[in-house]
């Protein structure tokens, strides 16, 4: 067999092998991870849910997810192991990077947008008002009159004086 045809092979065979090689080391990390928690830590589970590790077992962990509420989750459900300045940041909203020293934030947006008691000027998009929409209006009756007297003379239903209303 000639070296060239077997160079793809021994590249796709390399290349799996770095992949799960980095994938190994991923899983070794989060094992030493899980098996480094103490009691107190703040840990992120792998749904997403924030919780306060309590006691730390063989294979299960007691998470505090509230104040007296305690749960049983097992170690692999442990997504990450917070520490407790991003712990805080999340869970409680503490954030020692904000400067809230004096600082009001407004609670509409009327002192963004300038004076709030000037008039807004009315934009004319060239209609002349009222004189159009009275023109528009009669003609629009105008022309429901003649559309109801043209159906009832194609139907033969058009009533002259004395005619009866039923039939």
């Amino acid at each position: 067999m000639d070296l060239i045809t077997l160079l793809p092979f021994i590249v796709l065979i390399g290349a799996m092998f770095l992949m799960t090689r980095s994938a190994k080391k991923k899983q070794a990390a989060a094992a030493q991870m899980r098996n480094d928690m103490q009691p107190g830590t703040g840990v992120r589970t792998i749904g997403g849910m924030y919780a306060t590790v309590k006691e730390v077992h063989d294979d299960t962990v007691l998470l505090e997810v509230a104040p007296g509420v305690h749960a049983v989750y097992a170690k692999n459900a442990i997504g990450a192991v917070l520490d407790d300045a991003e712990y805080n940041r999340i869970v409680h909203g503490d954030d020692p990077e904000l400067d809230t020293d004096g600082t009001v934030v407004p609670d509409d947006a009327s002192s963004l947008t300038g004076d709030g008691d000037a008039e807004v000027a009315k934009i004319d998009l060239g209609k002349d008002g009222a004189a159009d929409d009275a023109e528009k209006t009669e003609d629009a009756t105008a022309k429901d009159v003649k559309a109801t007297e043209d159906v009832k003379d194609a139907k033969g239903e058009g009533k002259t004086d004395g005619d009866a209303d039923s039939k």
